[in-house]
């Protein structure tokens, strides 16, 4: 049964891990995807391995024109998104006392900033009764020594679901 059939997607972080493993199932279930990550390589491989239906667009969550780049490319092949898995992410294991501010700036850039500008540049094209998916992590209630900034990222991540969900439940009330 093809569950997605028709459908297209975003995933970023699509390259490896759960962003990869997402983009093969939803292809399986009749999805076209469209992945992001920031190594070319990694890219063309998970290309290679998803084997169909996919497009891949090199680039940093963390970068807006990567962003803008992105969904111009989803519009122009695709005309619009249905399903937004925000799945890029960085983890570093420091200690509150090692941390510096790049790794503190980088951490935020992509699991913070990342997933709220990857959210916000796709409303323009994403379709009515979109899907929007934010991969956070159970860090974000559990203080774990050195888990520090991620855990507050995905915290952040776990908001950003509240507040957006509603507010838009408050619109479609309203329309």
């Amino acid at each position: 049964m093809n569950k997605l059939n028709g459908k297209v997607a975003v995933i970023t972080g699509g390259s490896s891990g759960i962003g990869l493993a997402t983009a093969k199932r939803f292809v399986e279930e009749g999805a076209y995807a469209f992945i992001t990550g920031r190594r070319a390589g990694e890219l063309e491989n998970a290309k290679r391995d998803i084997g169909r239906n996919v497009t891949v667009v090199q680039g940093d969550v963390a970068n807006l024109d990567d962003l803008d780049r992105l969904y111009k490319t989803v519009k122009a092949e695709r005309g619009g998104v249905d399903i937004i898995v925000a799945n890029a992410g960085v983890v570093e294991t420091v200690t509150l006392a090692q941390a510096t501010p790049e790794h503190f700036d980088k951490t935020f850039g992509i699991n913070a900033r990342g997933t709220f500008f990857t959210v916000q540049k796709a409303l323009p094209v994403l379709r009515n009764s979109g899907s929007i998916v934010l991969v956070a992590s159970c860090v974000a209630n559990m203080g774990i020594p050195m888990y520090t900034t991620y855990g507050a990222t995905k915290a952040a991540m776990r908001s950003f679901a509240r507040s957006w969900a509603a507010e838009n439940s408050r619109t479609a009330a309203c329309a």
